[in-house]
């Protein structure tokens, strides 16, 4: 016999990895709370967390002024 429900995705908050479900009981997922999500956003905010690769942070451009 077939579920006529779909399969519920289950995961790990990044934060604490409580199980959390993608559904409407978890409004904060991917985080099991606003306090996992507030927390994860300090981490990103205090540069803790960083995306790998070169800086897209360019030094302003030379705009022809030589005296």
């Amino acid at each position: 016999m077939h579920s006529t429900e779909p399969d519920i995705i289950k995961l790990n908050c990044p934060t604490c990895k409580k199980l959390v479900l993608w559904n409407d009981e978890f409004p904060h997922r991917p985080f099991c709370s606003d306090r996992c999500r507030l927390i994860d956003l300090g981490e990103w905010a205090s540069e803790n967390h960083k995306i790998a690769g070169k800086s897209l942070d360019q030094p302003p451009e030379d705009e022809g002024d030589d005296f």
